[in-house]
């Protein structure tokens, strides 16, 4: 999938540095040095991936103010010195109202939110965000709230939009995303500030139902913000109007706040309410009972609403005389008041069990149409069909999910309708209060694992739904992201509701309930793996991501982060098990890959537990677990090579921890393969080499997938501790061949690592004379790649100093052609062959003087080499010389009496070969010596000869 790369907390301060270069007034342009500013097509789609579903589902979903009721608010002092432009230095533009669970704090808010929007100027813009702990992740996240409020500023002033610029993301072009806080909190800190005499006044509702670290980190913003608009000249009129319960107590430096049910007019406002809606007429004694009520109610607002609703139904009983005893009866307390409203009757407890289980424990909130018929699955299973959506109507399960949760649960009012506990408070009785354990005893203490267990069991009753039939997918499914694909999506969700959440969540639900204390170990066992798969695939948008049918459950367990069941697995060792076709080859990778984090713990953790007491693979498996697996490089968009196989992608992490993990993994019981191999060399890491030894008996004889072994390795990174610790532990054989035909000495040799090729001359169990499959000698890597100390070595050893490979090059014709001086120097004072041709006749001269080698020139010529000595193709040094432009050698050559007209087998001159290149100074050089101009080349042409450029349109000099 693609994402938004989004910027992480070390980038913030940069971000932020970068987006203050935008001008603060509204027809500020972008500053991004050497990058044009976006598109607007560009901005349209970063701003729609601020949006998420559920965006207003909050605030749409809290009842509107009774009648008569909050009007006091507007007239309250503390609200109107909010609203004071000269008192700003007080509160720094920051109301907050605080207040008891129940008291009608949000449905104040949504009251002072509507009015501000109601009364507000031409310029002046009203935003709003309304936490939602009963919602997803975004609704409850201070993620989602800088993303709505930025949406809602740069909407409504698209000026706004060129703060984009700055970030510099570019590759953002579709709406896949994943914004970052910090990149959230640079945009919103820049936008506010740049707000110049434009006034926003902001209402952020219920900051307890979202988690204190993210609120203290989000009021520590608003702070800093309130200080810098207070400031700033002229002052930016920036004001925030918070609610929350009294606890978590978070403390404000400059602020005006007041307690809602300490207001008088808070307990007027109960007084109406109780006036309108308690329908038990205006009797001296119905007079006293609202009295009662109300004194009974302590300023808690939605115990009042509750208890209404409880007398009315009462009243309509025909037992006005016992209303005054039955509100005694009713407990004072709002969490006594659930307590007692659940158990008031003993009808339907099973479906108002599983009805609260769902609502507490479900994945994400759940639809109605969901949550009908994942009851269903578990009170009637038999029942189960094809929905009927003429039969079971939107109005049908509004009404059963209203009768099975007893009235404590709703279905929102937004564009996406999910059912919901009808305040937070509900959801804390049954939690944090144990009224879920204390009403419901049976669960026993593990009420959570029982629940989770119970969900499962509804998941599984509903995937055993005959679908095939209907759906007409007997065969093979449509390829996932083409339109047919799409349109079977749409008609199963359409004919099964439930099935997608069903099939998604089966292992989410078994593995809390494992977690939970219920043993999930028969569920594994007997989990039809290969039909979930299918279901799965067929809910799958992305082809990519689609399971083959032989995929392993420890595989999706990893790559779904289902670390319980991974615990529980039989087969959890075998983590870098390859899976046959798989994305991520592995159920490690799968779990990197996914950023499933306690899947990998869980891993490492079984890794632990079956490494010996104070061995060194428990030692590196406890050092994994310490930092995790945050610093390896394994994303969504890795890719998992089969031909290189899981250890070189180990490899490739380049962690010690988590290379030494995967040679102790391998003491699962099960031979050492092939792709088992000699990766403990990527750094000079003597314990993961001790680790090696000390896991496998047959460390020597291993191999990766280019037949190198742990030796090989060693060697050719340098790694003499090392070597010397694997040439000491074990018989190793010097002169094993990778697949190339290189020896240890070989790569040694050729990596310029003179100590490791010391110490592998040392063992006299090494041929010095190895030839790769190319037909080069240690010597001749030493030679090519100028490893002079390794070169002196060798050739003390008595390394065949003039060895040919498979194009007759020598070793001095390596070091000739490659500008190795010291080499060159060794090389002929052992008497190196200094005429021995390559497989296209050159010299070591020849090469030196093409390659513009001018010291190596000058020892060769002090060794009379051959200056006329010719390739296959007649060329001498001379002409290569001056046909590549090195202009001292052509002189040093021309002081040694060069032949200044020999003739290639073309027939071209030194001169010839000059003119074509275009070496203007080369050209006058051989001029002064006499170089005969006229002279004809094969063809007929002289050195000056004009030739017809076809795409240039021009005559040119002849270009040989």
């Amino acid at each position: 999938m693609c994402r938004f790369t989004g910027l992480d907390d070390v980038e913030y301060k940069k971000v932020a540095a970068a987006l203050r270069r935008i001008a603060t007034t509204a027809s500020r342009q972008p500053t991004s040095v050497g990058q044009s500013p976006l598109s607007e097509e560009q901005k349209r789609v970063l701003l729609y991936s601020l949006k998420f579903d559920q965006l207003d589902a909050r605030q749409m979903n809290i009842k509107k103010a009774h009648a008569k009721t909050c009007q006091w608010l507007l007239d309250t002092p503390d609200y109107l010195d909010w609203l004071d432009p000269s008192k700003r230095d007080k509160h720094h533009g920051f109301l907050w109202i605080k207040g008891k669970p129940g008291t009608g704090k949000s449905t104040l808010m949504k009251f002072a939110l509507a009015n501000a929007q109601k009364k507000k100027l031409k310029d002046e813009i009203v935003i709003s965000f309304f936490f939602n702990a009963r919602g997803d992740d975004l609704e409850k996240s201070t993620v989602g709230m800088y993303r709505s409020l930025l949406l809602q500023l740069l909407e409504r002033r698209p000026v706004f939009q060129e703060v984009f610029n700055s970030l510099g993301l570019r590759t953002w072009n579709d709406g896949c995303h994943q914004w970052s806080i910090e990149a959230l909190k640079a945009l919103f800190e820049e936008v506010v500030l740049g707000l110049g005499e434009l006034p926003v006044t902001c209402f952020i509702d219920a900051l307890d139902e979202c988690d204190e670290g993210q609120i203290r980190d989000m009021i520590s913003v608003f702070e800093h913000v309130g200080e810098m608009t207070t400031t700033a000249k002229p002052p930016i009129r920036f004001q925030v109007c918070f609610s929350s319960r009294h606890y978590p107590h978070i403390t404000i430096a400059r602020d005006v706040h007041f307690v809602l049910e300490g207001q008088e007019e808070h307990s007027k406002d109960i007084a109406r309410y109780l006036n309108s809606e308690l329908k038990i007429g205006h009797s001296k004694l119905a007079e006293q009972i609202r009295a009662d009520l109300q004194e009974k109610a302590s300023g808690v607002f939605m115990w009042v609403v509750l208890v209404v609703e409880i007398l009315n139904k009462e009243h309509d009983g025909g037992r006005i005389r016992a209303l005054r005893q039955r509100l005694r009866d009713i407990p004072g307390d709002l969490h006594n008041l659930f307590r007692d409203i659940l158990m008031r009757d003993h009808h339907n407890r099973g479906e108002l069990l599983l009805c609260i289980q769902w609502v507490l424990f479900a994945r994400q909130p759940l639809k109605p149409e969901h949550l009908y018929f994942a009851i269903l699955s578990g009170v009637d299973p038999d029942a189960l069909s094809e929905w009927d959506p003429d039969e079971i109507t939107a109005a049908v399960m509004k009404r059963f999910i209203l009768n099975s949760s007893k009235g404590l649960a709703e279905v929102t009012k937004s564009k996406s309708p999910t059912v919901q506990f009808i305040h937070e408070s509900v959801k804390d009785f049954l939690l944090k209060e144990n009224g879920l354990r204390s009403i419901w005893s049976d669960l026993g203490g593990n009420f959570e694992g029982a629940s989770q267990e119970r969900l499962k069991q509804c998941c599984l009753s509903y995937m055993r739904i005959d679908i095939a039939t209907s759906l007409k997918i007997a065969g093979s499914l449509p390829t996932a992201n083409t339109q047919e694909a799409a349109e079977l999506r749409q008609s199963a969700n359409n004919r099964f509701p439930f099935l997608e959440y069903a099939t998604r969540n089966v292992l989410y639900h078994a593995d809390a309930a494992e977690a939970g204390g219920i043993s999930q170990a028969d569920f594994l066992q007997s989990f039809q793996l290969a039909d979930w798969i299918k279901l799965d695939n067929l809910f799958e948008r992305h082809e990519v991501r689609r399971h083959k049918a032989d995929a392993s459950l420890l595989y999706i367990l990893a790559a779904r982060d289902m670390a319980a069941l991974i615990k529980i697995h039989p087969l959890n060792w075998s983590f870098f098990e390859e899976e046959k076709d798989e994305r991520y080859g592995t159920p490690l990778f799968a779990a990197l890959a996914t950023d499933s984090n306690k899947a990998v713990e869980a891993f490492v953790q079984v890794c632990l537990e079956r490494q010996p007491q104070s061995s060194l693979g428990r030692k590196f498996c406890e050092q994994f677990l310490e930092k995790g697996g945050k610093s390896l490089k394994v994303g969504r968009d890795f890719t998992f090579s089969r031909k290189r196989g899981a250890a070189y992608h180990v490899l490739e992490q380049n962690d010690e921890t988590f290379l030494a993990v995967f040679i102790a993994s391998r003491q699962a019981p099960k031979a050492p393969d092939k792709q088992a191999s000699s990766w403990a060399a990527v750094q000079n890491y003597k314990d993961l080499v001790r680790l090696m030894l000390e896991t496998y008996q047959a460390t020597s004889r291993m191999r990766d997938y280019t037949d190198q072994t742990l030796l090989h390795w060693a060697a050719e990174r340098g790694l003499d501790v090392v070597v010397r610790l694997l040439l000491e532990a074990s018989q190793f054989d010097g002169d094993l061949r990778d697949f190339y035909g290189r020896t240890p000495l070989s790569l040694a040799a050729e990596g310029r690592h003179e100590v490791v090729v010391r110490l592998l001359l040392q063992t006299r169990r090494v041929d010095i004379n190895s030839k790769s499959k190319m037909g080069q000698t240690p010597l001749s890597y030493a030679a090519e790649n100028g490893n002079h100390g390794a070169v002196q070595l060798l050739l003390e050893e008595g390394a065949d100093i003039d060895s040919k490979d498979d194009l007759d090059r020598t070793p001095l014709s390596w070091a000739a052609e490659n500008g190795h001086e010291g080499t060159i120097q060794l090389l002929l004072e052992k008497d190196a062959d200094i005429e021995s041709k390559h497989y296209s006749g050159r010299t070591p001269l020849s090469l030196a003087a093409g390659g513009g080698h001018e010291t190596i020139v000058q020892l060769l010529l002090k060794k009379d080499a051959d200056i006329e000595s010719k390739d296959n193709c007649d060329q001498t040094p001379l002409s290569w010389a001056a046909g590549e432009g090195h202009e001292t050698i052509v002189q040093l050559l021309l002081k040694k009496d060069a032949d200044i007209e020999s003739k290639d087998n073309s027939g071209r001159t030194p001169l010839s070969w000059a003119a074509g290149r275009g070496h203007e100074t080369i050209v006058q050089l051989l001029l002064g010596k006499d170089a005969d101009i006229e002279s004809k080349d094969n063809s007929g042409l002289t050195p000056l000869s004009p030739i017809f450029s076809p795409s240039q349109d021009t005559l040119q000099p002849p270009a040989y």
